[in-house]
């Protein structure tokens, strides 16, 4: 296996973390000796060992290997010990890694490696590492806002749902399923007013990875009409729920929906807005639709990634799920991802790789 290889491995191991780490990173290691693999290990629940220390705990001899990591070995103590001296006590000759740690406390891990005289490599597969772990760098480098990603699930032609107006499903049970995983990988889940009108969603995660701390719901409605009846609002009591609307409203809104247990925020502007999610602690948020609030998103620049499901459909007429734009204004974004869910496509696509030190 070479190193690329193993790095691809490491990659895939980290994500056995998804949904249970947060706020940590998602990281995964793998011990290579002679080109073979001779173990490797994830970080699979906050507070557990970190991945170099679970793919040592079950090397039998570490010594002399190579160790290849998505993210820097963190140099600090916190909730377990520093994996710099782990890999130092295990003999590790050379150490690969993806994606420096932005972690003010953490980082300093390859020069304290080099310093103890292991052969260090940085950026190996640096935009897959950096696109793995988008919503972490951006809390470090950017923390006014959370990281927003936007899903949309449209026909070929790019329509969310006929013109009937009914509640539909345009996507297949496969679909289904990874939303409720990606769902388990964001703090909150957000969805504007009309599309919790019709939809009358649960937001909540239903899958197969059940997140340590259930996603906050999010509804976005700038005039404060929203109806006690919906299933958000009756189930606030359990699960965290935000409602953000336009200052003006706050008080009627609060008023409306008093003993529900809605938190009601105001914010005159999207930006606002995400910055006030930011200040509870909220650091990625996933935004469900419907069109309007999509668009809005959009043009406002506030779409980090865009996760996009096609369905082999063509309705020729519906409810426009992308904004339209000249070629000359089109923005060029990175795609990180592409695959079959089912019948449907999956792509998935960055506006710009958080990376840290760029």
């Amino acid at each position: 296996m070479t190193e690329r290889e193993a790095m691809k491995r490491a990659l895939t191991l980290a994500l056995g973390g998804w949904g249970r780490v947060a706020p940590n990173p998602l990281v995964g290691a793998v011990l290579v000796r002679g080109g073979r693999v001779i173990a490797e290990g994830a970080h699979g629940e906050y507070g557990a060992p970190h991945a170099e220390a679970a793919a040592l705990a079950v090397c039998t001899d570490p010594r002399g290997a190579t160790c290849v990591v998505n993210l820097e070995p963190c140099a600090h103590c916190g909730k377990t010990p520093p994996c710099t001296d782990a890999l130092l006590q295990a003999g590790i000759a050379r150490v690969v890694f993806a994606v420096r740690d932005p972690h003010s406390s953490a980082a300093g891990g390859a020069e304290r490696l080099r310093a103890a005289g292991v052969e260090v490599e940085e950026g190996l597969c640096r935009n897959e590492g950096a696109a793995l772990n988008a919503p972490f760098l951006w809390a470090h480098a950017r923390p006014a806002r959370p990281f927003v990603a936007l899903k949309l699930a449209t026909s070929l032609d790019g329509f969310l749902a006929d013109t009937s107006g009914k509640p539909q499903r345009i996507s297949g049970p496969e679909a289904c399923d990874y939303v409720h995983w990606l769902r388990a990988g964001f703090d909150a889940i957000a969805v504007g007013r009309r599309t919790a009108e019709i939809d009358d969603p649960q937001l909540t995660v239903r899958g197969s990875v059940e997140p340590r701390v259930p996603p906050t719901r999010v509804i976005f409605a700038q005039s404060g009409r929203v109806r006690p009846d919906l299933t958000v609002i009756r189930t606030a009591g359990d699960i965290s729920t935000v409602v953000v609307t336009a200052s003006r409203a706050v008080a009627g809104t609060a008023r409306k929906l008093a003993g529900t247990g809605v938190r009601v925020l105001g914010a005159d502007a999207l930006e606002p807005a995400f910055a006030a999610l930011r200040s509870l602690g909220i650091r990625s948020v996933l935004v469900e639709g419907g069109g309007t609030l999509a668009a809005a998103l959009l043009s406002a620049d506030l779409v980090d990634r865009l996760y996009w499901i096609q369905a082999p459909l063509w309705l020729g007429d519906g409810v426009p799920g992308l904004q339209r734009s000249p070629l000359e204004q089109a923005d060029r974004w990175i795609v990180t991802e592409r695959r079959a869910l089912g019948l449907d496509t999956l792509l998935v696509a960055d506006r710009q790789l958080c990376l840290p030190g760029s």
